[in-house]
């Protein structure tokens, strides 16, 4: 699998969107390091994920844009308060329109494209609205979702949850503890969607798409 991340084109370039490199300095970007509460391991940056490998190729996508940035501190505040000990682990944030592309390259035609945006169309990973996230517990342990990070099948789904605690393949713990996170990151305003536990959206998708640059 190739997935390596080309420089973005001058067409993609446009004047509605931002190079990934531009971040830093673009004033409604903010870096994970400085959002209070978290812990950031961000797993597209090592071979920790589905692919095995770096797909981020030395880019620095630990940003978030600054409604999203500003909505994580108050699910990790609320977190921290309601449930001491425990707290918010970000697994992934900005992911740009070049890594995007080269990630479809090599799912589409395979089962796992459901779970990525197509390109054309957008992540909301790529205008720093969407967060991958889970809990740590009070030793420093992920939590047990009862499926793990970017584990693609149907135990991952939260449209199916009800389904698999019947049907024995997840345990009634299993969804105490992604009720947790489910409920902290609604005290942030993000919402999530019916395929991953792990993935939040700031804010309405359509409204991002149209109003805000993506980063490339």
């Amino acid at each position: 699998m190739s997935m390596q991340p080309s420089a973005p084109s001058d067409a993609a370039c446009s004047p509605g969107s931002l190079p990934c490199e531009a971040v830093g300095q673009h004033p409604e970007f903010v870096h994970l390091s400085t959002i209070p509460g978290i812990v950031v391991d961000i797993r597209y940056a090592g071979p920790s994920n589905f692919a095995g490998r770096n797909l981020y190729a030395g880019l620095d996508c630990a940003w978030l844009r600054r409604p999203a940035a500003q909505g994580l501190a108050r699910a990790a505040q609320w977190l921290s308060t309601s449930r001491p000990g425990h707290r918010l682990l970000v697994l992934d944030a900005l992911r740009p329109q070049r890594v995007q592309e080269a990630i479809w390259q090599d799912v589409r035609g395979t089962h796992m494209a459901a779970y990525f945006a197509e390109p054309v169309r957008g992540s909301i990973h790529s205008f720093g609205m969407a967060v991958d996230v889970t809990m740590l517990d009070p030793q420093g342990r992920e939590c047990d979702m009862g499926s793990g990070y970017d584990e693609m099948n149907e135990r991952s789904h939260p449209s199916l949850e009800s389904r698999h605690l019947a049907l024995g393949e997840l345990r009634a713990e299993h969804l105490v503890e992604r009720g947790w996170l489910y409920a902290a990151m609604a005290e942030g305003g993000f919402v999530g969607i019916s395929t991953e536990w792990w993935h939040f959206d700031h804010g309405d998708r359509d409204q991002v798409r149209q109003e805000m640059q993506r980063v490339v």
